[in-house]
């Protein structure tokens, strides 16, 4: 945690050097993008995807408001075939019932735009009691103009659950984001009790008209309060900075480099792995639209690896050290009736509860569709590769996720939804007991919400 310390109290520094050299300007400033791919504001640039940290917006461009107090009510009913592994090795199947209350508050001034969202939820099994569990889901957003050209922005979501599928947007867990310091949370144990948190503080400060640079911190810990529930799956932790130049060649073109480190470690049960990384990436991003953008980056990744020790011997390993090529792009185009999001990353990541830290190939994919006035269609997918580095001298073999959900949503009268759907989750990771018996996890749901908005200040 020095690390990340560090990192924000020098990005905290540079952000009140920046802002004290600027000349007071008295004139309100306009509210700073708060995702990814909206409108520019006069000359203001934008932060691409590969280095601005968020994920990309998917909900329809019609529907973005703020100076909203939105919140709910729902209930959700799931079967699942993989609640828990038997002794034989077989899952045992159960449903579930889930009731999650709901609240965000989200407000713009003309410095400030902040989004605040708390989602506690209970979940009850009829068969396995013992599973009966209380979530916790939390998240912080926050952006602001410290003057005209220099912008402050950092980000916190934190999540206590047994069940991952138990998420606070109602059961839609697809993240796409076009950034390269996302946190691996890729390897699931579906039912076990587990702990996440990450998070990001950086600062962008446009120094000329066409030219601009950012410095950024992030970090993630994953922790599981009983290792008996995950034999093969450990905690992590990941802390990383970055620091950027981008230039705006045209209003649409935005050209750029970054560079950037981490830190990433596991705690086996006994000893730790610890990979740093730097890498120097070069990235490109086109704004065709104002709702449609596409980003590619790539470049040089070094990675240095120190290996738990082994038993029965516990003698220290070599260090595993390589240099691999980094890349990746992504997509996202907003319409009043069509949403749509992709990415695709090959970079060294935190191992997400595995042993060491991996090479990650990662894909996922989010559209989203207005199928009538009042009905709508998403369809969500992912597939992430992760190879361990060292694996071989350890005896850890790599794996894969496939992961889809398919739903559909009517909303009836102004406050009542209904959604159904179903996800299907395929893991192949041999060397990981909780997974290596029963790779497969297939769940049905269906979920009825009541939920209201009601405007701020007016």
């Amino acid at each position: 945690m020095k690390l990340i310390q560090q990192i924000c109290t020098g990005v905290l520094i540079l952000s009140a050097a920046c802002s004290w050299a600027q000349q007071p300007d008295t004139t309100p400033a306009p509210p700073v993008p708060a995702v990814v791919g909206r409108e520019n504001n006069g000359d203001q640039m934008l932060t691409p995807p590969p280095v601005s940290g968020q994920s990309y917006p998917t909900s329809f461009s019609s529907g973005e408001r703020s100076n909203y107090l939105r919140g709910g009510l729902a209930f959700t009913a799931a079967y699942t075939d993989n609640a828990r592994p038997s002794e034989t090795g077989q899952p045992i199947s159960d449903v579930s019932y889930s009731v999650a209350p709901f609240l965000a508050l989200d407000e713009t001034t003309p410095r400030l735009h902040w989004v605040l969202t708390y989602a506690p939820g209970f979940t009850f099994y009829r068969r396995l009691s013992a599973l009966n569990e209380t979530d916790q889901n939390a998240a912080i957003d926050v952006q602001y103009r410290l003057s005209p050209h220099v912008t402050f922005s950092a980000r916190d979501g934190f999540q206590k659950s047994s069940n991952v599928f138990n998420q606070p947007d109602l059961g839609s867990s697809q993240i796409v984001s076009g950034g390269t310091q996302q946190p691996n949370f890729s390897v699931i144990a579906p039912i076990a009790d587990r702990l996440s948190n990450s998070g990001n503080v950086g600062i962008t400060y446009q120094f000329a008209a066409n030219g601009m640079v950012g410095a950024s911190g992030t970090f993630s810990n994953l922790h599981y309060p009983n290792p008996t529930e995950v034999p093969g799956l450990f905690d992590s932790s990941s802390q990383a900075g970055s620091a950027f130049y981008s230039y705006r060649a045209s209003k649409m073109h935005y050209i750029g480099a970054t560079y950037e480190y981490q830190r990433l470690v596991t705690y086996p049960t006994i000893g730790q792995s610890e990979t740093q990384t730097h890498a120097f990436l070069f990235f490109y991003t086109l704004y065709a639209t104002p709702k449609f953008s596409i980003s590619f980056f790539g470049g040089p990744q070094h990675s240095d690896t120190l290996l738990p020790p082994q038993p029965p011997l516990l003698l220290p390993l070599p260090q595993v050290r390589s240099w691999n090529p980094a890349a990746g792009g992504s997509l996202s185009w907003q319409g009043p009736r069509t949403n749509v999001a992709a990415s695709y990353s090959h970079i060294v990541s935190g191992g997400g509860g595995l042993i060491s830290a991996v090479r990650m190939d990662s894909a996922s994919a989010s559209i989203r569709q207005q199928l009538a006035r009042r009905l709508s269609g998403a369809v969500e997918g992912s597939y992430v590769q992760n190879d361990i580095l060292g694996g071989a001298l350890i005896g850890a073999s790599n794996g894969h996720t496939v992961g889809g959900t398919g739903s559909l949503e009517q909303q009836f009268g102004q406050h009542i939804y209904v959604r159904a759907g179903y996800t299907r989750l395929h893991q192949d990771y041999s060397s990981v007991a909780v997974l290596a018996a029963t790779p497969n996890t297939n769940r049905e749901f269906i979920s009825i919400s009541y939920q209201f908005s009601r405007p701020l200040g007016r």
